[in-house]
């Protein structure tokens, strides 16, 4: 099996193109490749697939074979892909998920390849309802407390198409994220398990943030947790609608715009490209 590992902005990737490779089970498949000692290793796996209504489909699986909406940092990965490889007329690329389209603009380097990209993340989703998470449908999550064991949490929760809990703590740095991450992942509030942002506020234009991603563990990055963390940090007032991300495994430019709209802005690397001899049955006869 052919494949590209990519990444952007430390959150890594396998990519397998499925009008070159034809994967018969993606959510087994994303547990053996993501693994670090024995498989490619990853964050988990982007299959970049025909679309009829958009210049490509992405579908993201964690390293846990789970299936997620969407991906901030693989969907500009897969903007690269389609550029470097002249898949793509122009620089505005419409790539589908499950969370819908996105708009994604790239800027090539000197050589001609993608850096880095800009990505129109959509709405934010603010009620329980669509998030999802427990309570009345209608209403919003933003500065509530949530109890977890003996401690309680106040959390800002929102959708960028997949679900997120921000939470603000004094240092990011020395916070516990392996102790309470995963057990907001799994708080019985998120029927659908949830994304979760530990957040630093350093001034009004930037933040630090250590993600805790559902199906993944701790990631270097998250996009669509950054879109969420720029969302809740204007909402509440700790920020402005412009602010630089500082991620473990890189920056991103995040806006909230007057429109109600998130823009990010990242950079987007290819690492390697191989071909992978998978343990079990992903291989011919089925497709995505």
């Amino acid at each position: 099996m052919q494949f590209v590992k990519m990444h952007g902005a430390g959150n890594d990737y396998v990519y397998v193109d499925t009008s070159i490779e034809r994967v018969d089970n993606p959510g087994a498949l994303a547990v053996e490749v993501s693994s670090r000692h024995f498989g490619i290793g990853s964050d988990g796996l982007i299959l970049i697939i025909p679309s009829e209504v958009a210049d490509a489909r992405m579908r993201m699986f964690n390293a846990d074979g789970s299936e997620a909406q969407m991906c901030g940092n693989g969907i500009r990965c897969v903007a690269k892909y389609l550029y470097d490889r002249q898949r793509v007329p122009d620089t505005t690329i419409r790539i589908e998920t499950s969370a819908g389209i996105r708009t994604i603009q790239v800027v090539p380097g000197v050589d001609g390849k993608v850096e880095k990209a800009l990505v129109d993340m959509g709405i934010p989703e603010l009620r329980r309802g669509e998030i999802p998470m427990q309570g009345d449908p209608a209403a919003q999550a933003l500065n509530v407390e949530l109890k977890v064991g003996a401690e309680t949490f106040e959390v800002c929760c929102v959708s960028m198409g997949n679900p997120h809990c921000v939470v603000f703590v004094a240092d990011v740095a020395t916070f516990p994220v392996e102790v309470w991450g995963p057990l907001l992942e799994v708080h019985p509030s998120f029927p659908e398990r949830t994304n979760v942002e530990f957040v630093e506020i350093l001034s009004r234009t930037e933040v630090k943030q250590r993600t805790w991603e559902r199906g993944a563990g701790e990631t270097m990055a998250c996009g669509t947790g950054a879109s969420a963390v720029v969302v809740a940090a204007y909402l509440t007032g700790r920020t402005e609608r412009n602010i630089v991300n500082h991620l473990r495994g890189g920056e991103l430019q995040m806006e909230y715009t007057p429109n109600g709209r998130v823009h990010m802005t990242g950079g987007a690397t290819e690492v390697f490209q191989g071909e992978y001899f998978p343990r079990g049955p992903h291989g011919p006869g089925g497709g995505c």
